[in-house]
């Protein structure tokens, strides 16, 4: 028997109200448990409207999101479906905005239930892991590029999700700051969907490539 996809779309169509055309038409997905798939298309064919339609950003013209094979719709489903699912934006400033990255980095596991010491010492320990415990007070609009995108990285891995959306992960990643991100990622037992024209990031994190446009 297979296993039920932690994640999945069922003839999926979006539409923003500003457009003519739907972004996404008749869209079926699904992401299996560890599983680790590349999301692939042009500019504009909708790979990150379906990533923020897997963890109920953009809502759905019609069709089904379903999370470990039930229906997400009332807001406790959201709430479980963004546990378990964790996004890294293509622009990490949508994503940090606390006045230190350490408080950025906490700001996760205090949401979870842990206490101010228990959610400081596991965002310590994830920067850590990341190389990025130099950075842990300073300001988040001071930092690089690079810098930013693995603070956001760091954001999600520390609430320990099952699955992780990386929307151009690589961008505005120096050589250093690149092979630190290939690492993290090859190391998390997460389920990944990763969009991104990055054939050699794609070709060394997936082995399912789905394509838009």
């Amino acid at each position: 028997m297979s296993a039920t996809p932690l994640l999945a779309l069922q003839g999926a169509s979006v539409q923003y109200p500003q457009g003519s055309q739907p972004v996404l038409k008749d869209i079926d997905f699904a992401l299996l448990p560890g599983e680790r798939v590349g999301l692939m298309g042009p500019n504009g064919s909708g790979k990150t409207t379906l990533l923020l339609s897997l963890v109920g950003l953009v809502p759905l013209r019609k069709g089904a999101l379903l999370l470990q094979g039930q229906p997400v719709r009332t807001s406790s489903d959201l709430a479980r479906l963004r546990r378990l699912a964790g996004f890294v934006f293509q622009n990490p400033d949508d994503q940090l905005f606390s006045p230190t990255v350490l408080e950025d980095v906490a700001f996760g596991p205090l949401n979870q239930g842990l206490s101010q010491t228990e959610a400081r010492n596991a965002a310590l320990a994830m920067l850590d892991s990341l190389n990025l415990s130099h950075l842990a007070h300073r300001q988040p609009h001071t930092l690089s590029g690079g810098q930013k995108r693995l603070v956001c990285l760091a954001t999600v891995l520390v609430m320990q999700p099952q699955a992780l959306l990386l929307d151009e992960p690589t961008n505005d990643l120096d050589t250093i700051s690149r092979e630190l991100f290939l690492q993290a990622l090859q190391t998390t037992p997460c389920a990944m969907i990763i969009a991104s024209h990055d054939q050699q990031l794609l070709g060394a994190l997936t082995s399912r490539r789905f394509a838009l446009g």
